[in-house]
């Protein structure tokens, strides 16, 4: 990072040639609401010398969470941000994450200040993101960042955490140039769908569900679709020189028109600086409702940027919006005559309740490729439009097989590809989802099964 002018209002808790561990002090960093961080060299070495862990001139970065005079409840906060930043960093070490190097815990009995703080040694960056909006940058060097951001998120949610406070701030770049993700005390480890956080964040960064998202003993709901509004805010700061998306002269404001635009109260606006092909990424990240952003994951944004930058045309992924355009159309129109499939007759495969999934996309029939673009979704309720917000959250892929129980014949009228058109719809059974329903348009099974109830 770049040394900004310290402003605390207290001492220098560790001013330059003060020892750290095996580390030295050579000046300040910056500093935030729980940590102060400090520019080191390893003990011993010179200016060109590198140290074991740190960058070619043997610098790292030292994030000190002080402990002493907080309550104890802080304190076992400060703790846990800590032990979840190494958890992460141990289990889940990826290129675009901040490495850490050490850890440590610092015993100063003449320095009360310092006593019990905790030291997380990590590479050392050029500056972050927030400073770099401060000098510009042009479009290819932004989609070089986002797609970097979208690297590191990918990993995170294929790991089974969500950043929680992703932010320029947070954003850190290298001396290679390189992002890399920092700052994971807030950071959450999912059970299955979804885990749960205190409610805390940065409030432009949040998104709007959060403020309505009950608080439950456990916290708030949190999902991975939170760091896609995330990411949808950051992208608009990177392509229009740091301004946000929603207006507003402090957070609180433009939290205020984030929620109003969430229930369709105000449209999305976003800068005329920000290029046509970022703009609709920014846009489908910052979809008004966590079911309505969940097919945007970072993977498959990333996938749309890498076809962006290398100048291919985009993959089939477009085909579910057209998909979604095209049964809205449908369900608009009278299913009256329409109760038979007309989707042609194939034998079931050996099972009389068992259907096998069938995506028309030939691109998306290679089983072993479980591309999250060629994922289908399975309806919560078959007669609702079969919108993301009528979605479960489990995805199927094509060659995937279901155990169906009954048929239901008066659906909601659904089109393929192919402008086959059919109201047939059978409900399946998930792990851990009560009941799902799969078009008939979906699979080329007919498995002889009793009308739903």
């Amino acid at each position: 990072m770049h040394d900004p002018a310290f402003c605390g209002d207290g001492e220098d808790l560790l001013p330059p040639g003060h020892r750290v561990g095996g580390w030295t002090v050579t000046g300040l960093i910056g500093e935030g609401g729980w940590a102060t961080v400090y520019a080191a060299r390893r003990s011993g070495t010179g200016g060109n010398e590198g140290g074991d862990g740190g960058d070619a001139d043997g610098t790292v970065a030292l994030k000190v969470l002080p402990t002493a005079g907080l309550a104890p409840r802080q304190a076992r906060s400060v703790a846990e941000a800590a032990r979840r930043e190494v958890e992460l960093a141990r289990t889940a070490p990826h290129p675009r994450l901040v490495p850490l190097l050490d850890t440590l815990t610092l015993a100063a009995p003449d320095h009360p200040a310092l006593d019990g703080a905790i030291v997380l040694v990590m590479e050392r960056a050029q500056c972050t993101l927030r400073e770099l909006l401060a000098t510009g940058v042009d479009e290819d060097r932004g989609g070089r960042i986002v797609a970097g951001i979208c690297e590191g998120l990918a990993h995170l949610h294929r790991s089974g955490w969500v950043h929680t406070d992703l932010k320029p701030e947070n954003v850190l770049i290298g001396r290679d140039g390189e992002v890399r993700l920092s700052d994971f005390g807030l950071a959450i480890e999912l059970t299955g769908t979804h885990g749960h956080c205190a409610p805390m964040g940065t409030p432009d960064y949040l998104p709007p569900e959060r403020w309505k998202e009950p608080l439950g003993e456990q916290g708030v709901k949190i999902r991975t679709t939170a760091d896609i509004w995330a990411l949808g805010i950051v992208i608009h700061e990177v392509f229009a020189a740091g301004v946000p998306p929603f207006p507003g002269a402090t957070p609180t404001a433009r939290s205020a028109a984030a929620q109003q635009y969430a229930e369709g109260r105000a449209a999305l606006r976003l800068a005329s600086d920000v290029p046509p092909f970022w703009r609709e990424l920014a846009a489908d990240c910052l979809a008004p409702s966590h079911a309505a952003r969940a097919p945007h994951t970072a993977e498959s944004l990333l996938a749309r940027i890498r076809d962006h930058r290398s100048g291919r045309r985009p993959r089939r992924r477009s085909r579910p919006r057209l998909r979604l355009a095209l049964l809205a159309l449908v369900a608009a129109a009278t299913a009256a005559g329409s109760a038979a499939a007309l989707w042609p007759r194939a034998e079931s495969p050996g099972h009389p309740g068992r259907i096998r999934v069938f995506n028309a996309e030939r691109s998306c029939q290679d089983r072993a490729d479980r591309d999250p673009a060629c994922s289908l979704g399975l309806a919560v309720d078959p007669h609702r439009p079969y919108t993301a917000d009528n979605v479960v959250p489990t995805r199927v892929w094509h060659g995937d097989t279901l155990d169906a129980d009954c048929r239901l014949t008066t659906g909601l009228p659904i089109v393929d590809e192919e402008d086959r058109t059919s109201t047939l719809w059978y409900r399946v059974h998930l792990p851990d989802t009560a009941a799902a329903w799969l078009p008939a348009v979906r699979t080329k099974d007919r498995p002889a099964l009793v009308d739903c109830p």
